[in-house]
Protein backbone atom coordinates (compact mmCIF):
# COMPACT_ATOMS: atom_id res chain seq x y z
CA UNK A 1 0.00 0.00 0.00
CA UNK A 2 1.47 3.25 -1.37
CA UNK A 3 1.22 5.95 1.72
CA UNK A 4 -0.69 9.45 0.84
CA UNK A 5 0.09 12.46 2.50
CA UNK A 6 -2.52 12.03 4.95
CA UNK A 7 -1.51 8.36 5.82
CA UNK A 8 1.99 10.10 6.27
CA UNK A 9 0.80 12.58 8.58
CA UNK A 10 -1.50 9.77 10.95
CA UNK A 11 1.63 8.22 11.67
CA UNK A 12 3.66 11.58 12.21
CA UNK A 13 0.60 12.56 15.08
CA UNK A 14 1.31 8.43 16.39
CA UNK A 15 4.94 9.08 16.69
CA UNK A 16 4.71 12.57 18.25
CA UNK A 17 1.23 12.03 20.56
CA UNK A 18 3.74 9.22 22.24
CA UNK A 19 6.64 11.53 22.29
CA UNK A 20 4.74 14.29 23.93
CA UNK A 21 2.59 12.09 26.32
CA UNK A 22 -0.04 13.63 28.55
CA UNK A 23 -0.08 17.21 29.68
CA UNK A 24 -2.01 16.12 33.11
CA UNK A 25 -3.22 19.73 33.43
CA UNK A 26 -6.91 18.59 33.28
CA UNK A 27 -8.24 20.03 36.76
CA UNK A 28 -8.75 16.23 38.56
CA UNK A 29 -6.40 17.26 41.10
CA UNK A 30 -9.13 20.11 41.94
CA UNK A 31 -11.54 17.63 42.67
CA UNK A 32 -11.68 15.92 46.13
CA UNK A 33 -14.34 13.09 46.91
CA UNK A 34 -15.81 13.02 50.14
CA UNK A 35 -15.11 10.18 52.22
CA UNK A 36 -17.81 8.11 53.67
CA UNK A 37 -17.40 6.63 56.79
CA UNK A 38 -20.69 4.32 56.76
CA UNK A 39 -20.71 3.35 52.79
CA UNK A 40 -23.02 0.33 53.37
CA UNK A 41 -21.78 -1.08 50.42
CA UNK A 42 -20.34 -4.48 49.60
CA UNK A 43 -18.00 -5.07 46.83
CA UNK A 44 -19.47 -7.75 45.57
CA UNK A 45 -22.64 -6.20 44.33
CA UNK A 46 -21.03 -3.41 43.08
CA UNK A 47 -22.36 -2.73 39.10
CA UNK A 48 -19.96 -0.96 36.82
CA UNK A 49 -22.60 -1.02 33.55
CA UNK A 50 -23.49 2.23 32.08
CA UNK A 51 -25.39 3.35 29.43
CA UNK A 52 -24.55 6.13 26.70
CA UNK A 53 -27.87 7.20 24.63
CA UNK A 54 -29.25 3.73 23.49
CA UNK A 55 -25.61 2.56 23.84
CA UNK A 56 -25.39 -0.05 27.10
CA UNK A 57 -21.98 -0.74 28.38
CA UNK A 58 -20.58 -3.57 30.79
CA UNK A 59 -17.88 -0.75 31.74
CA UNK A 60 -17.57 2.90 32.18
CA UNK A 61 -14.36 2.60 30.18
CA UNK A 62 -13.87 2.74 26.38
CA UNK A 63 -10.52 3.14 23.86
CA UNK A 64 -11.15 6.22 22.49
CA UNK A 65 -10.14 7.68 18.70
CA UNK A 66 -6.64 7.39 17.95
CA UNK A 67 -5.63 6.31 14.65
CA UNK A 68 -6.44 4.43 11.03
CA UNK A 69 -6.17 5.46 7.56
CA UNK A 70 -2.17 5.13 8.17
CA UNK A 71 -1.53 2.11 6.32
CA UNK A 72 -0.26 -1.35 7.97
CA UNK A 73 0.88 0.08 11.09
CA UNK A 74 -2.31 1.71 12.18
CA UNK A 75 -4.21 -1.38 11.08
CA UNK A 76 -1.84 -3.28 13.27
CA UNK A 77 -2.63 -0.82 15.93
CA UNK A 78 -5.93 -0.84 15.65
CA UNK A 79 -6.51 -4.56 15.64
CA UNK A 80 -4.48 -4.87 18.87
CA UNK A 81 -6.90 -2.60 19.58
CA UNK A 82 -9.97 -4.57 19.01
CA UNK A 83 -8.61 -8.05 20.58
CA UNK A 84 -8.31 -6.33 24.07
CA UNK A 85 -11.72 -4.34 23.68
CA UNK A 86 -12.88 -7.91 22.79
CA UNK A 87 -10.94 -9.43 25.86
CA UNK A 88 -12.01 -6.73 28.31
CA UNK A 89 -15.70 -6.44 27.21
CA UNK A 90 -14.87 -2.76 26.76
CA UNK A 91 -16.47 -0.19 23.44
CA UNK A 92 -13.93 0.89 20.95
CA UNK A 93 -13.95 4.17 18.85
CA UNK A 94 -11.83 4.17 15.59
CA UNK A 95 -9.85 7.65 14.87
CA UNK A 96 -11.23 9.86 12.48
CA UNK A 97 -12.17 7.34 8.70
CA UNK A 98 -11.90 10.20 5.93
CA UNK A 99 -8.63 8.66 5.02
CA UNK A 100 -10.57 5.77 3.95
CA UNK A 101 -13.25 7.68 2.06
CA UNK A 102 -10.69 9.65 0.14
CA UNK A 103 -8.56 6.01 -0.68
CA UNK A 104 -10.44 2.69 -0.65
CA UNK A 105 -7.12 1.14 -0.10
CA UNK A 106 -7.08 2.81 3.59
CA UNK A 107 -10.46 0.91 4.28
CA UNK A 108 -9.09 -2.31 5.83
CA UNK A 109 -6.90 -0.08 8.64
CA UNK A 110 -10.72 0.62 9.96
CA UNK A 111 -12.89 -2.48 9.05
CA UNK A 112 -10.14 -4.87 10.81
CA UNK A 113 -11.70 -3.53 14.37
CA UNK A 114 -14.89 -5.25 13.44
CA UNK A 115 -12.98 -8.26 12.12
CA UNK A 116 -11.44 -8.95 15.12
CA UNK A 117 -14.27 -7.90 17.34
CA UNK A 118 -17.52 -9.17 15.77
CA UNK A 119 -20.25 -8.45 18.54
CA UNK A 120 -18.19 -6.01 20.33
CA UNK A 121 -19.38 -1.83 20.46
CA UNK A 122 -17.58 -0.24 18.10
CA UNK A 123 -17.83 3.80 17.57
CA UNK A 124 -16.74 5.58 14.11
CA UNK A 125 -15.63 8.93 13.32
CA UNK A 126 -15.40 11.40 10.70
CA UNK A 127 -14.69 15.06 11.49
CA UNK A 128 -17.18 17.79 11.13
CA UNK A 129 -16.72 18.72 7.26
CA UNK A 130 -18.68 15.46 6.40
CA UNK A 131 -21.49 14.60 4.40
CA UNK A 132 -24.40 12.44 5.06
CA UNK A 133 -23.40 10.06 2.40
CA UNK A 134 -20.34 10.30 3.62
CA UNK A 135 -21.43 9.51 7.58
CA UNK A 136 -23.43 6.43 5.92
CA UNK A 137 -20.32 5.07 4.21
CA UNK A 138 -18.15 5.56 7.48
CA UNK A 139 -21.00 3.60 9.49
CA UNK A 140 -21.46 1.24 7.42
CA UNK A 141 -17.57 0.24 6.89
CA UNK A 142 -16.89 -0.67 10.36
CA UNK A 143 -20.54 -1.84 10.96
CA UNK A 144 -20.46 0.66 13.91
CA UNK A 145 -22.57 0.73 16.81
CA UNK A 146 -22.50 4.70 16.66
CA UNK A 147 -20.47 7.29 15.02
CA UNK A 148 -18.53 9.75 16.36
CA UNK A 149 -18.23 13.74 14.82
CA UNK A 150 -15.01 15.39 15.91
CA UNK A 151 -14.72 19.08 16.34
CA UNK A 152 -11.06 20.09 16.06
CA UNK A 153 -10.79 23.63 15.05
CA UNK A 154 -7.61 24.79 16.85
CA UNK A 155 -5.79 21.66 16.16
CA UNK A 156 -6.65 22.11 12.08
CA UNK A 157 -5.38 25.66 12.34
CA UNK A 158 -2.52 24.73 13.87
CA UNK A 159 -1.86 21.59 11.29
CA UNK A 160 0.45 23.07 8.22
CA UNK A 161 -1.97 21.24 5.59
CA UNK A 162 -5.01 22.38 8.03
CA UNK A 163 -8.73 23.52 7.06
CA UNK A 164 -9.06 27.07 7.60
CA UNK A 165 -12.93 27.14 6.63
CA UNK A 166 -15.42 25.67 9.35
CA UNK A 167 -18.61 27.24 8.30
CA UNK A 168 -21.91 25.40 8.50
CA UNK A 169 -20.51 22.54 10.74
CA UNK A 170 -23.85 22.50 13.00
CA UNK A 171 -26.00 22.51 10.02
CA UNK A 172 -24.19 19.13 8.14
CA UNK A 173 -23.58 17.49 12.32
CA UNK A 174 -28.02 18.02 12.14
CA UNK A 175 -28.05 16.47 8.84
CA UNK A 176 -26.12 13.79 10.23
CA UNK A 177 -28.32 12.98 13.56
CA UNK A 178 -31.58 12.74 11.28
CA UNK A 179 -30.05 11.23 8.86
CA UNK A 180 -28.06 8.28 10.68
CA UNK A 181 -29.76 5.08 12.26
CA UNK A 182 -27.10 5.18 14.88
CA UNK A 183 -26.69 7.52 17.45
CA UNK A 184 -24.20 10.73 16.62
CA UNK A 185 -21.35 11.68 19.35
CA UNK A 186 -19.46 15.00 19.16
CA UNK A 187 -16.41 14.93 20.14
CA UNK A 188 -14.35 17.60 21.17
CA UNK A 189 -10.22 16.36 20.76
CA UNK A 190 -8.25 18.39 23.18
CA UNK A 191 -9.92 21.50 23.36
CA UNK A 192 -12.85 21.13 26.05
CA UNK A 193 -16.22 22.19 25.14
CA UNK A 194 -18.45 25.27 26.80
CA UNK A 195 -22.46 25.37 27.91
CA UNK A 196 -22.73 27.38 24.78
CA UNK A 197 -21.31 25.14 22.18
CA UNK A 198 -23.90 22.41 24.05
CA UNK A 199 -26.41 24.39 23.88
CA UNK A 200 -26.04 24.47 19.91
CA UNK A 201 -25.24 20.98 19.47
CA UNK A 202 -28.23 20.04 21.42
CA UNK A 203 -30.81 22.27 19.28
CA UNK A 204 -29.27 20.62 16.54
CA UNK A 205 -30.80 17.33 17.96
CA UNK A 206 -27.28 15.75 19.29
CA UNK A 207 -27.90 13.44 22.24
CA UNK A 208 -24.09 12.43 23.39
CA UNK A 209 -20.89 15.03 23.90
CA UNK A 210 -17.82 13.88 24.27
CA UNK A 211 -15.70 17.05 26.21
CA UNK A 212 -12.60 15.63 25.43
CA UNK A 213 -11.13 18.46 27.80
CA UNK A 214 -8.02 20.41 27.61
CA UNK A 215 -5.07 18.34 29.56
CA UNK A 216 -4.34 15.32 27.78
CA UNK A 217 -2.54 14.27 24.55
CA UNK A 218 -1.74 18.30 23.14
CA UNK A 219 -2.42 18.07 19.33
CA UNK A 220 -1.73 22.00 19.05
CA UNK A 221 2.02 20.92 20.25
CA UNK A 222 1.89 17.64 17.78
CA UNK A 223 1.21 20.02 14.76
CA UNK A 224 3.34 22.72 16.25
CA UNK A 225 5.92 19.69 15.64
CA UNK A 226 5.37 19.64 12.47
CA UNK A 227 5.29 23.27 11.46
CA UNK A 228 8.67 25.88 10.30
CA UNK A 229 6.83 28.18 12.37
CA UNK A 230 5.21 27.55 15.24
CA UNK A 231 2.02 29.00 16.71
CA UNK A 232 3.17 28.80 20.41
CA UNK A 233 0.09 30.74 21.97
CA UNK A 234 -2.11 27.70 20.83
CA UNK A 235 -0.06 25.28 23.40
CA UNK A 236 -2.19 26.38 25.71
CA UNK A 237 -5.45 26.62 24.14
CA UNK A 238 -8.84 25.61 25.65
CA UNK A 239 -10.96 24.28 28.70
CA UNK A 240 -9.72 21.78 31.00
CA UNK A 241 -11.63 17.87 31.16
CA UNK A 242 -13.04 18.99 34.60
CA UNK A 243 -14.59 22.67 33.75
CA UNK A 244 -15.79 20.84 30.72
CA UNK A 245 -17.67 18.34 32.50
CA UNK A 246 -19.38 20.84 34.40
CA UNK A 247 -20.09 23.08 31.47
CA UNK A 248 -21.96 20.52 29.88
CA UNK A 249 -23.89 18.72 32.66
CA UNK A 250 -24.96 21.69 34.59
CA UNK A 251 -26.28 23.63 31.83
CA UNK A 252 -27.95 20.42 29.66
CA UNK A 253 -28.76 18.04 32.23
CA UNK A 254 -30.15 15.73 29.51
CA UNK A 255 -27.39 15.30 27.46
CA UNK A 256 -25.60 12.40 27.54
CA UNK A 257 -21.69 12.55 28.71
CA UNK A 258 -18.35 11.60 27.94
CA UNK A 259 -15.43 12.65 29.56
CA UNK A 260 -12.21 12.53 27.81
CA UNK A 261 -9.06 14.55 28.26
CA UNK A 262 -5.83 13.31 29.95
CA UNK A 263 -8.27 10.72 31.99
CA UNK A 264 -5.33 7.93 33.02
CA UNK A 265 -6.45 6.17 36.26
CA UNK A 266 -9.34 5.17 38.32
CA UNK A 267 -9.18 8.29 40.38
CA UNK A 268 -9.35 10.24 37.30
CA UNK A 269 -12.45 7.93 35.51
CA UNK A 270 -14.33 7.94 39.05
CA UNK A 271 -14.10 11.61 39.48
CA UNK A 272 -15.55 12.26 35.90
CA UNK A 273 -18.61 9.87 37.08
CA UNK A 274 -19.24 11.60 40.50
CA UNK A 275 -19.12 15.34 37.58
CA UNK A 276 -21.74 13.77 35.47
CA UNK A 277 -19.98 11.48 32.53
CA UNK A 278 -21.67 8.75 32.13
CA UNK A 279 -18.39 7.30 30.73
CA UNK A 280 -14.72 7.70 30.08
CA UNK A 281 -12.54 7.82 27.14
CA UNK A 282 -9.04 6.91 27.38
CA UNK A 283 -6.73 7.28 24.56
CA UNK A 284 -3.07 8.25 24.51
CA UNK A 285 -2.59 6.09 27.83
CA UNK A 286 -3.54 2.81 26.60
CA UNK A 287 -1.86 4.01 23.46
CA UNK A 288 1.05 3.97 25.40
CA UNK A 289 0.52 0.77 27.27
CA UNK A 290 0.07 -1.17 24.34
CA UNK A 291 3.12 0.46 22.13
CA UNK A 292 5.71 -0.16 24.82
CA UNK A 293 4.36 -3.13 26.58
CA UNK A 294 1.75 -5.14 24.35
CA UNK A 295 -1.72 -6.25 24.26
CA UNK A 296 -1.33 -8.71 27.23
CA UNK A 297 -0.34 -5.62 29.43
CA UNK A 298 -3.22 -3.33 28.44
CA UNK A 299 -5.71 -6.25 29.38
CA UNK A 300 -4.02 -6.86 32.70
CA UNK A 301 -4.31 -2.47 33.02
CA UNK A 302 -8.22 -2.89 32.06
CA UNK A 303 -9.18 -5.50 34.39
CA UNK A 304 -7.11 -3.68 37.02
CA UNK A 305 -9.09 -0.83 36.16
CA UNK A 306 -12.77 -2.43 36.37
CA UNK A 307 -11.97 -3.63 39.45
CA UNK A 308 -9.87 -0.77 41.23
CA UNK A 309 -13.66 1.29 40.03
CA UNK A 310 -15.49 -1.13 42.17
CA UNK A 311 -13.28 -0.60 45.24
CA UNK A 312 -13.72 3.55 44.83
CA UNK A 313 -17.38 3.04 44.56
CA UNK A 314 -17.66 0.47 47.44
CA UNK A 315 -15.54 3.25 50.01
CA UNK A 316 -18.32 6.05 48.51
CA UNK A 317 -21.01 3.64 48.72
CA UNK A 318 -22.28 3.99 45.33
CA UNK A 319 -23.40 0.97 44.59
CA UNK A 320 -24.28 1.81 40.64
CA UNK A 321 -23.23 4.52 38.55
CA UNK A 322 -25.90 6.69 39.15
CA UNK A 323 -24.86 6.60 42.40
CA UNK A 324 -21.43 7.70 42.03
CA UNK A 325 -23.08 11.27 40.01
CA UNK A 326 -25.05 12.10 43.27
CA UNK A 327 -21.75 11.44 45.10
CA UNK A 328 -20.83 15.17 47.35
CA UNK A 329 -17.00 16.37 46.16
CA UNK A 330 -15.96 19.66 46.82
CA UNK A 331 -14.00 21.48 43.90
CA UNK A 332 -10.73 23.87 44.40
CA UNK A 333 -8.25 25.85 42.54
CA UNK A 334 -8.53 26.72 39.15
CA UNK A 335 -11.78 24.49 38.10
CA UNK A 336 -13.55 26.12 41.05
CA UNK A 337 -12.27 30.21 39.70
CA UNK A 338 -13.32 29.22 36.40
CA UNK A 339 -16.72 27.45 37.33
CA UNK A 340 -17.67 30.34 39.71
CA UNK A 341 -17.13 32.80 37.15
CA UNK A 342 -18.95 31.23 34.44
CA UNK A 343 -22.33 30.76 37.04
CA UNK A 344 -21.81 27.55 37.66
CA UNK A 345 -22.27 27.20 41.38
CA UNK A 346 -19.14 24.88 42.09
CA UNK A 347 -20.22 24.73 46.12
CA UNK A 348 -23.57 23.25 45.01
CA UNK A 349 -21.20 19.41 44.65
CA UNK A 350 -20.33 20.30 48.00
CA UNK A 351 -23.84 19.85 49.35
CA UNK A 352 -25.88 17.21 47.48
Amino acid sequence: MMLTLRSVRKNEHIIHAIDTGQERNHGFNDIQLVHQTLPNSNFQSIDISTTIGELSLSSPIFINAMTGGGGERTKDINQRFAEVAKATNIGMAVGSQMAAIKNIEERDTYSIVRKANPKGIIIGNLGSEATVEQAKVAADMLEANALQIHLNVVQELVMPEGDRDFTGAIDRIEKIVHALPIPVIVKEVGYGMSKESAKKLVDAGVSIVDVGGYGGTNFSKIENMRRKKTLQFFNDWGINTTASLVEITKSQPHLHVISSGGVQNVLDIVKSLALGADATGIAGHFLKILIDEGEGALVQEIESMHEDIKLLMTALGANIIADLQKTPLVISGPTYHWLQQRGLSPEEYSRR
